[in-house]
Order: C-alpha cells, then sequence, then structure tokens
C-alpha cells in the first residue's frame, strides 16, 4: 500500500463529515436558488410594476452590490462564536425576505427587500464554505470543492424546472413564495451537522474561545487579499456575465416561451454541474492552477455558438459548452480561496474577497441591459463582450498566482472530526 493509499484509508469518512457536506451543498444551491428566481421573472417584475428591463435589474445589481457586508457581518460573527449557529440563523433571515418579496406592493418596497436579502445572501458562501473546507479530509478537498460549488448551478436549475413547471399558474409571487422553503434546512442544520473541527482545535474547545486574527491577517496578507478580490471580480463577472441576462437574452432576443427557456436553462445547469464536479476533482490531482486556467481559456472558442447562434438546438448546445468550462472553473475556487487565507480567517476573508468581487461585477445585469437596448436589443454581443474578456483576464491573473493544493489547515480538520463523530 502506498502511503498516499494509506493516508486516505486513515481519512475515511465520517457520519458528521457527510452531514456537513450536505448541509454546505445544500446551503449554497437554496442560496443560488433563491437569488436566481429574479433572474426568471425580472421582465414579469418590470411588468408589474411598470417599468423597464433596465430599471428592474438594479434590483439584481443592488443585491451584489450589498453581499459583501452580509460576508463581514456573518462571517465576524462566526469566527466568535462558531460556524453552525450563523449558517442557520443567516438561512432563516434570508428565507423570510424572500417571503416578504412575494408580497411587495411596489417596485420601491421591493428593491428594499433585495438590498435586505443581498446581505443576508453575502454571509452564506463564507461561512458554509469555512465549515465544509474545515471538515471535511483534506484529500477530498479537490472533490469536494468542486461538489460545492456546484450547488451554485444546481440552485439555478432547481429554479429553471419550477420556473418551467410552475410560473404559468403561480406567477413571479408564487415563485418568491417558494423561497421560504430553506427554512428546512437550518432545522436540518441544528439537529445533524456540528461545529467546525478546526474551529473549535484552534481555540481549545467549546468553552474557550480566542479572538480571531482578522486584522493582523488583513495588514499582513493585503497583497493576498487585493490578488483575490480583483480574481474574483473577474469570476464574478464570468459567472453573472453568462447567466443573468441568458433567459431575458432568449425570451427577448429570440423570442422563446417560457417553456423553452426552461429547458434550454436546465441543460446548461446540468452542464454547469458536471463541470463543476469534473475541474475540482480534476485539481486535486494536477493542481488549482492549470485547470482553472485550462477551463477559462476553453471557454473562449465556446462564445460565437452560445451567443450569436440562432436556433434552438445551436444555442443549448452553446449554452451547455460555456457553463461546463465557466461554472468547471469555479467548481476550483472554494478550495483555492480557503487554501489562500490564513488561519483564523476562513469564515470570513474567503467569503469577503468572493463578495467584494461581486461589488465590482455587480453593474453586470444593467450593464448588458444598457448595451443591448443602444445596439439594438443584442443581448448576444453583450454577453460575449464580457464573457471574452474577463476569460482572458482570469487566465492571466491564475498564471501568476499562488499554486495551493498542497496547503494544510493549522488545525487537523480529521482527527478532531473522527474524535467528534
Amino acid at each position: 500500500m502506498t502511503s498516499e493509499s494509506a493516508e486516505n484509508t486513515n481519512q475515511r469518512w465520517t457520519s458528521a463529515q457527510r452531514s456537513t457536506l450536505f448541509a454546505g451543498v445544500a446551503s449554497w444551491t437554496l442560496d443560488a436558488f433563491d437569488y436566481f428566481i429574479l433572474v426568471f421573472v425580472l421582465t414579469s417584475v418590470a411588468t408589474a410594476f411598470h417599468t423597464t428591463v433596465v430599471t428592474a435589474s438594479l434590483a439584481i445589481t443592488l443585491t451584489l452590490a450589498l453581499r459583501p457586508v452580509g460576508a463581514l457581518i456573518f462571517g465576524a460573527i462566526a469566527e466568535r462564536i462558531g460556524r453552525k449557529p450563523v449558517l442557520m440563523a443567516n438561512i432563516v433571515i434570508f428565507a423570510v425576505i424572500e417571503l416578504l418579496t412575494a408580497l411587495a406592493p411596489n417596485l420601491t418596497t421591493f428593491i428594499t427587500l433585495r438590498v435586505i436579502y443581498g446581505v443576508a445572501m453575502g454571509g452564506i458562501w463564507g461561512v458554509a464554505s469555512a465549515l465544509t473546507m474545515e471538515t471535511i479530509p483534506q484529500h477530498s478537498r479537490g472533490r469536494v470543492s468542486g461538489l460545492f460549488q456546484a450547488g451554485y448551478p444546481l440552485g439555478y436549475l432547481i429554479a429553471s424546472i419550477i420556473y418551467g413547471l410552475l410560473f404559468v399558474h403561480i406567477g413571479w409571487r408564487g415563485m418568491f413564495a417558494i423561497g421560504v422553503v430553506p427554512i428546512l434546512l437550518a432545522v436540518f442544520i441544528g439537529f445533524r451537522v456540528k461545529e467546525s473541527p478546526v474551529w473549535l482545535a484552534a481555540r481549545g474547545g467549546k468553552d474557550q474561545p480566542k479572538q480571531a486574527m482578522f486584522w493582523p491577517a488583513v495588514r499582513k496578507h493585503w497583497p493576498t487579499m487585493i490578488y483575490a478580490i480583483i480574481l474574483m471580480a473577474a469570476f464574478n463577472y464570468f459567472s453573472h456575465g453568462t447567466q443573468d441576462m441568458y433567459p431575458t437574452f432568449l425570451k427577448e432576443q429570440h423570442g422563446f416561451t417560457p417553456g423553452t427557456v426552461s429547458i434550454i436553462a436546465i441543460c446548461y445547469n446540468i452542464a454547469a454541474i458536471i463541470g463543476g464536479i469534473v475541474a475540482g476533482t480534476l485539481s486535486q490531482r494536477y493542481g488549482r492552477k492549470k485547470i482553472i486556467m485550462i477551463f477559462a481559456l476553453l471557454a473562449l472558442p465556446c462564445i460565437p455558438l452560445w451567443a450569436f447562434a440562432t436556433g434552438v438546438w445551436a444555442l443549448g448546445v452553446g449554452a451547455f459548452l460555456i457553463q461546463f468550462m465557466v461554472q468547471g472553473a469555479w467548481g476550483v475556487i472554494p478550495a483555492y480561496l480557503n487554501e489562500l487565507m490564513p488561519e483564523g480567517t476562513r469564515a470570513i476573508l474567503p467569503g469577503f474577497v468572493y463578495q467584494v468581487g461581486n461589488v465590482i461585477a455587480s453593474p453586470n445585469a444593467t450593464l448588458q441591459a444598457s448595451i443591448a437596448q443602444a445596439t439594438g436589443g443584442n443581448y448576444g454581443l453583450a454577453m460575449a463582450i464580457v464573457a471574452g474578456t474577463v476569460a482572458i483576464v482570469i487566465a492571466i491573473m491564475i498564471f501568476f498566482g499562488k499554486e495551493t493544493r498542497d496547503t494544510h489547515f493549522l488545525a487537523s480538520a480529521d482527527a478532531t472530526a473522527r474524535g467528534t463523530a
């Protein structure tokens, strides 16, 4: 038996680790589901409130813009009192906001609720990814990274299915009302998920919490912070630039029915899930940098078919291919960011740089809608400009970045998890 095989044998998954993985993926899945509801019903919301798609798209922009606030608030609390209780509270808050959104009487109330939702949504990724990555065995980190990030397109996929099946019956308000379902996940976490073993070990146990090293870490590692923020801005333009306006592109530019839009969205989200898992798994063998670069650059030849084809089948194939590549590159990010950041800050710094990147990318929907409006409704051109540009930026930045695959967390999650299983 090789040393690697022996190590893997000694790091078999416990029931606690499996429950944590499910909770982490489900948190990000349901968060994405709630977010993408608006992407599908954007034109209906604009019609209901007697405004334009460009104006209504501000709700998307503001949601993204407020996410760093949530990352700081919920991440800082999670560093002090633990990942588990903060994640539960975070889920309850954004689920309740979704229900209130369904009852919004006017555009002002609607946008205000989306702003609050943005704060709540901002805390999920950092806290859930820290809890997950600090609990699982190290040798599984690449594969789990892909699984975790696949929760995002999985949420999009679920939204696609529900939109196709139920929208004509329940309308946009009914879609948002369904967003209260994640409260059930908070109950599961309360009963089945244990606190991060790395967080507990770093504090000497539940009864001896220590102050997180947030500000000292920021001062010491500010070049890494700046690099990560710019990288995540490019990644968020990559993701939102290929997803957020695509249903509108299919409906407005090509005149497809909600059913056709739903089918295409289902297909490209299946591709996104597969791509994330494949790339994350490959990154454990070949390194984070190499896999991110390959997938980002392979998105470039997919753009013409994805943005400029005319038939349903051609557009569907193009969307499938580009989301496989885009979300494949994304599938490495949960592991990459958590490995890049110093000890004592994983609940706050990865989520914070992720969400600050979101702020920089938050004008995407409004930008693409404006370009389309200025070019006679050519959403395809607007999306192609953004996707092509950021794919190149990501490849260049990753080339000059640090390889993190062999990073060891200070406290042994594996040993602690076995002791608490």
